[in-house]
């Protein structure tokens, strides 16, 4: 079963991840499939491209079981190795933000980590009231490689609140009163919703779309939005290589992924079990 489905509906390209048994996280495979499908769709007639979810969630964020390259085989990359598999996924990211074709990411269930990376640079990002957004995973497993997005959608205050507090969370109705998503509407009327958007942006001609797309992200960029996407590649991969980062990635491979954030989280629990 390919990671990511790809079906035309008239004008409108649709892109499913489709790891719904890990929530959709994104392992290489599933990235090298979303850049193929971004590809094809760009060689197309399409006007709008949607990406989504299959199943529960969007996406769980980058894998990091026991057994993934994430985690599992970090300790063989090299510094400057590790910096460069982080800035690839950040290429891959921006070809979305420099696709021909608007692209509209469809958040509902989870999206966390590195699924808001995905959604922060897709053109227009429509979640669910009830979607749970977090910045950082549950464990804090990096740092400085997601928040720079978020800055641009919600300010560095909540930037911050949403990156040192490893695993908050906010709901999709949230998301869209800070800015970092364009709209929120109910779980049940999300599909038709997107697609019925979808298709109103596809009246408008794939030529105009594409410079009217230009237009606004010339704007963003000259604010330093992919320049600093592209550092953040080097901060985290710097503090993969921490005392701190180390041990939590070993405590993933002991204790499985549940069991190392019922760790993390056992001291914090303690003190205010129930206040939060």
């Amino acid at each position: 079963m390919p990671s990511v489905l790809v079906e035309r509906d008239g004008l409108v390209t649709w892109l499913t991840l489709n790891r719904p048994d890990r929530l959709n996280a994104l392992s290489d495979e599933l990235l090298a499939d979303l850049g193929a499908a971004l590809d094809e769709s760009a060689c197309t007639d399409a006007a709008v491209v949607v990406i989504r979810g299959a199943g529960r969630s969007f996406c769980a964020g980058y894998d990091v079981a026991p057994d993934s390259a994430e985690v599992g085989y970090a300790a063989e990359r090299t510094p400057v190795q590790d910096r460069d598999r982080l800035l690839g996924n950040i290429e891959l990211f921006t070809r979305i933000w420099r696709h021909p074709q608007p692209v509209i990411a469809q958040v509902h269930g989870h999206c966390v980590a590195g699924g808001t990376q995905l959604a922060s640079l897709c053109d227009i990002t429509i979640v669910a009231e009830d979607a749970k957004i977090m910045t950082s995973p549950a464990l804090p497993l990096g740092g400085g490689y997601l928040s720079p997005l978020w800055v641009h959608r919600v300010g560095p205050q909540r930037a911050k609140l949403m990156s040192f507090d490893a695993g908050r969370r906010i709901s999709g109705s949230t998301a869209a009163e800070w800015g970092w998503a364009a709209e929120a509407v109910p779980a049940g009327e999300l599909d038709d919703y997107v697609r019925r958007t979808a298709h109103s942006i596809a009246r408008t001609p794939g030529p105009l779309l594409r410079l009217k797309k230009e237009a606004v992200n010339r704007v963003v960029e000259q604010q330093g939005l992919l320049t600093h996407a592209r550092t953040g590649a080097e901060t985290d991969a710097l503090l993969h290589q921490t005392p701190e980062v180390k041990h939590f990635q070993e405590s993933i491979k002991q204790l499985g992924l549940r069991g190392a954030i019922a760790a993390f989280n056992a001291p914090f629990a303690e003190k205010f079990e129930g206040t939060r």
